[in-house]
């Protein structure tokens, strides 16, 4: 189960640090032309934190489980990248997206699940 685990968080650790990178790193128009329309009402602050939990929660799922520090933070960072995918799937529907526009933060809440059920599973 431990392989799985680590798998499933190189993966999602990958894909929020892509994410909340470009969230950091990009300006809001950049954001906008790029596809994120949720921008247009947001705060830019409120991009630049989304984007901070994200890479934080990134980290979260591998360093810990890496160096053997507090082992128990990686599926507690999987339980907040989740709670964070719940919020990204309420700011779509609420917008009036079309569907397919929760499907990416759908599936990464998902896989999110995995891993701290599997985390608490395998290092509780």
């Amino acid at each position: 189960m431990l392989i799985a685990l680590w798998i499933l968080n190189i993966v999602l650790a990958l894909a929020f640090l892509a994410v909340g990178g470009m969230k950091l790193l990009k300006s809001k128009d950049a954001l906008l032309a790029g596809g994120m329309g949720w921008v247009r009402n947001a705060h830019p602050a409120v991009v630049k934190l989304v984007g901070a939990l994200e890479v934080l929660g990134a980290i979260g799922l591998i360093a810990p489980l890496a160096t053997g520090i507090a082992p128990i933070l990686t599926p507690l960072a999987a339980v907040g990248l989740a709670l964070t995918m719940v919020g990204a799937i309420i700011t779509h529907v609420s917008m009036k997206d079309p569907a397919k526009a929760t499907l990416v933060p759908a599936v990464l809440g998902v896989l999110a699940i995995v891993s701290a059920i599997l985390g608490f599973l395998t290092l509780g």
